[in-house]
């Protein structure tokens, strides 16, 4: 009679995956983990369903061609009302375009320092001191923005030539704020950069400020497109920098001297009570909201497809 051979290592694997060892309390901390995870999941979807179910109530008394038409100013306060909501969707591009100007290459540089040049203990110093710029409360950026900036810097050196609202405060302030995200993440990529290449590039006698820019940047090119796609997605869902510094006019223009509205600073002011409940005012907020929320959906699908394009695997 032949004896059965023992099991390989794939058999006893896939037994072990049928019946998995589990210790008396594993269950239940399962069981604990999936409904944290469904509650997640309840609150996205239900978020999305009062969202949209008061954008469509707005759609019923204002058309998609109203509120699309970039003829249409937005003037909800004054007869005649309009709705044109593109003096918000460029309110809040303008502030987008001025920050990433100011942070981008600041974040960069800040990155590629940090990766290639700085000491070890210099990035254990400077890394976490530079992090420290996200932990600010959004309100103190702002009232700085309008205080120092705005009434301290911009009004004596431009005089007339600027409002005292106005979007390149918002946009320093912005700036400043998504820094180390762009700094922070563009690092953590770079890091992730195999040392091999490094050492290939030098002994072909590059040069360190080559190495950064002609090796390390494009092997770390997904997480970095990440980080400047996760910056601008914050830019845009900020509120109060926007709300106090670069105030509350409507405006169809890319001038940081202007004073402007941005889609979060007008849900700021309806959400203030300035609107009664069930009007078309009230329900234009969620109208705002749900373009806003498209579009930040949007970005991030495009993050997530830059970054399987051009993500690099190394062994």
């Amino acid at each position: 009679m032949a004896l059965a051979s023992p099991p390989d290592g794939a058999d006893l694997a896939r037994a072990l995956r049928k019946r998995p060892f589990r210790r008396p309390g594993e269950n239940l901390i399962v069981v604990a983990l999936v409904l944290c995870a469904a509650v997640s999941i309840l609150t996205t979807f239900a978020i999305i369903y009062v969202l949209f179910s008061d954008a469509i109530g707005f759609f019923r008394e204002v058309s998609f061609w109203h509120f699309f038409n970039p003829g249409n100013e937005w003037q909800t306060l004054f007869n005649p009302r309009s709705f044109g909501v593109w003096e918000l969707v460029l309110g809040t591009i303008n502030v987008t375009l001025w920050s990433m100007v100011i942070a981008l290459p600041l974040g960069l540089a800040a990155a590629v320092y940090l990766s290639e040049y700085a000491h070890v203990q210099t990035r254990r110093f400077l890394k976490p001191l530079l992090e420290l710029l996200a932990g600010v409360p959004t309100v103190v950026y702002a009232y700085f923005a309008l205080t120092f900036i705005s009434d301290d810097v911009l009004l004596p050196l431009l005089g007339g030539n600027v409002s005292f609202f106005n979007s390149l405060s918002a946009s320093i302030m912005l700036g400043l704020m998504i820094l180390p995200i762009i700094a922070s993440v563009s690092e953590d990529a770079m890091a992730s950069v195999p040392r091999d290449l490094r050492e290939a590039a030098y002994g072909l006698g590059a040069t360190r400020l080559e190495v950064a820019f002609r090796v390390v940047f494009p092997a770390a090119i997904s997480g970095i497109m990440a980080a400047i796609l996760l910056a601008i997605a914050r830019v845009i869902g900020e509120t109060m920098i926007v709300a106090v510094a670069a105030g509350s006019t409507p405006n169809l223009s890319l001038s940081p001297l202007e004073s402007i509205q941005t889609m979060t600073g007008y849900m700021l002011q309806v959400a203030l009570g300035d609107a009664a409940r069930g009007t078309t005012d009230y329900t234009s907020l969620f109208a705002v909201g749900a373009l806003l929320f498209l579009m930040t959906f949007v970005l991030n699908v495009a993050a997530q497809v830059i970054v399987r394009r051009f993500r690099e695997a190394y062994e």
